[in-house]
């Protein structure tokens, strides 16, 4: 057995999880800790997002900044529990993505895992993605190798959905390799909206989107986007849903109430998700999520609605934290890169082959 921590920031940028796990025969989650972004960090990798002035200094210095954030919070984790940074075989560390764009062969995560590695005292494994990348593949998502591992002793026609900024799927039925792509935006919208309208960081239990009603015609021109009509593997993020994409779909539509647009972005959210779920994987029995959005009460019962043949329910159901999997995720691949096995799936990402994802950088 041995222990790994699992540090994810998503592309909510709300801020860091870090998970302390148990590798043995099966995984368990012994610990967490959440820092907050700081919001000029926050702002800084937004910014990154998209082209602008002198970006390759301001990737560095913010990566930096992510890093000594990430070994704050590794330090005070182990503190905690009493652990010495060599109790740790490694750290599997995600870092930031500022841009990813497989169509052009490349996907970008910063958080400088060689300086990581030296404020911690501990082995980091990251950069998962450019690996299935290189290979021909989106990059993403990885998430579903380990959600099969997690979940498929469950014996159904099941399905895992992580909402963070954008969401994704993992379809595990026996007999079958595992089945995974982006559906579109999760939170990232939702978010975004409600920040610029209220000033609040996110819509807490999607109440302000309870009060808007569903536009068809604002829903139906968003999700007429090439995006959703493909079929996976696929995957998207900033670059394809944003601000500046909303705005441009609202400029050709009579104006609306700022509630009713937050409801129809939730519609997107849930639409986009189920009607990707019913095209790849009819008759699905459960649909699991994890992630921000399941602490949305609004999104969770708009799924449970478009969706009732099947059981719509948390992880936690199945004694999985939905805040923590992706923090796991990423401590399990680390165990994977050091054990040298194949973490990407080829038919989730449609790399040529398996590979052992990630880079080591030695304590």
């Amino acid at each position: 057995m041995a222990l790994y921590i699992g540090v994810m920031s998503g592309t909510s940028l709300d801020g860091l999880d870090i998970a302390l796990v148990e590798q043995g025969e099966q995984l368990q989650l012994l610990a967490t800790h959440y820092l907050p972004m700081p919001d000029d960090l926050r702002q800084a990798l937004l910014s990154l997002c998209s082209s602008g002035p002198d970006e390759i200094a301001r990737a560095a210095l913010a990566e930096n900044r992510w890093a000594t954030l990430a070994g704050e919070g590794i330090a005070q984790l182990l503190a905690r529990q009493g652990l010495r940074p060599e109790d740790i075989r490694a750290i599997g560390s995600h870092g930031q993505t500022i841009r990813h764009e497989p169509a052009r062969g490349f996907t970008v995560q910063i958080g400088n895992p060689a300086l990581l590695a030296e404020v911690t005292g501990i082995r980091v494994v990251a950069d998962f993605r450019r690996r299935d990348v290189a290979a021909g593949g989106q990059g993403a998502p990885l998430v579903p190798a380990f959600h099969e591992t997690l979940f498929s002793h469950i014996g159904q026609r099941l399905a895992i959905l992580n909402v963070g900024g954008f969401s994704n799927l993992s379809l595990i039925a026996q007999g079958t390799p595992v089945h995974g792509f982006d559906c579109g935006p999760g939170n990232v919208l939702l978010d975004a909206w409600v920040e610029r309208k209220r000033g609040q960081a996110y819509d807490a239990d999607g109440a302000w989107a309870a009060t808007g009603k569903v536009q068809p015609a604002l829903l139906g021109t968003l999700l007429a986007d090439p995006f959703f009509a493909g079929s996976g593997p696929k995957s998207t993020g900033r670059e394809v849903f944003n601000l500046p994409w909303l705005d441009s779909h609202l400029a050709t539509l009579p104006a609306y109430r700022d509630e009713d647009v937050q409801a129809t972005l939730l519609e997107l959210s849930a639409r986009s998700i189920i009607d990707s779920l019913n095209n790849a994987q009819p008759g699905t029995h459960a649909l699991l999520v994890c992630g921000g959005g399941a602490r949305n009460g609004a999104l969770m019962a708009r799924l449970a609605q478009l969706l009732p043949q099947a059981k719509v329910a948390s992880t936690a159901a199945y004694g999985i934290d939905p805040d923590w999997v992706e923090a796991m995720a990423f401590a399990w691949l680390a165990h994977c890169c050091l054990e040298g096995v194949a973490a990407n799936r080829p038919s989730v990402t449609a790399a040529r082959g398996l590979r052992i994802l990630g880079a080591i950088y030695p304590a």
